[in-house]
């Protein structure tokens, strides 16, 4: 798949570049790295980056932020002429943002096998009988967009390994003759 990128037009390239950038900051703030953009006539007009549990918000996915910029940017909350792009397949609430919003087209990097729906788990943007049909664009940057998320989850696996390995660690006794602790007689 990593050659799959030779054949896409430049600018699908450099808007999901701009998504794993917000994914990037979603990554620096704890917050599981997803990224997205809207873009219309050529224009990035919203940004947005996970920020659930930073922002106590089950909603502040990276798709709901960038849509909601997009749509105050705009003066609408319709973006017909737009096109999202997002480092993760969206899942079934960002997929019925999207289709509300009435966005064009949706262009996601890495699939999502537990809750992607556009495709993975279920397609909505195929569902005959909802009334939106944006185009749908999978696997674009995939490796880029699957690195930074395998590196987040590894990152924390080791910490939580640690932790682990920090609390099994026997306490130090203050009366114990070890070296570091040994008491003057």
């Amino acid at each position: 798949m990593a050659n799959m990128n030779r054949d896409l037009p430049l600018t699908d390239i450099a808007y999901m570049e701009a998504a794993l950038a917000q994914a990037r900051l979603a990554m620096m703030q704890g917050e599981v790295p997803v990224g997205a953009v809207v873009v219309h006539d050529g224009r990035i007009v919203g940004v947005g980056h996970n920020c659930p549990v930073t922002g106590h918000d089950p909603s502040a996915h990276a798709e709901m932020q960038a849509l909601r910029a997009a749509a105050k940017a705009l003066g609408n909350y319709r973006l017909p002429e737009c096109d999202l792009y997002v480092t993760l397949e969206p899942c079934v609430m960002c997929a019925g943002a999207i289709m509300h919003a009435r966005v064009r087209r949706v262009v996601f990097g890495a699939s999502d096998p537990k809750t992607g729906a556009c495709g993975s788990v279920v397609d909505l943007f195929a569902e005959t009988r909802l009334n939106h049909h944006a185009e749908v664009t999978g696997g674009v940057m995939r490796d880029e967009c699957v690195g930074v998320l395998q590196a987040f989850f590894a990152e924390r696996r080791a910490a939580a390994r640690a932790r682990k390995l920090a609390a099994a660690e026997p306490a130090a006794d203050p009366d114990s003759e070890s070296p570091t602790l040994m008491r003057k007689h």
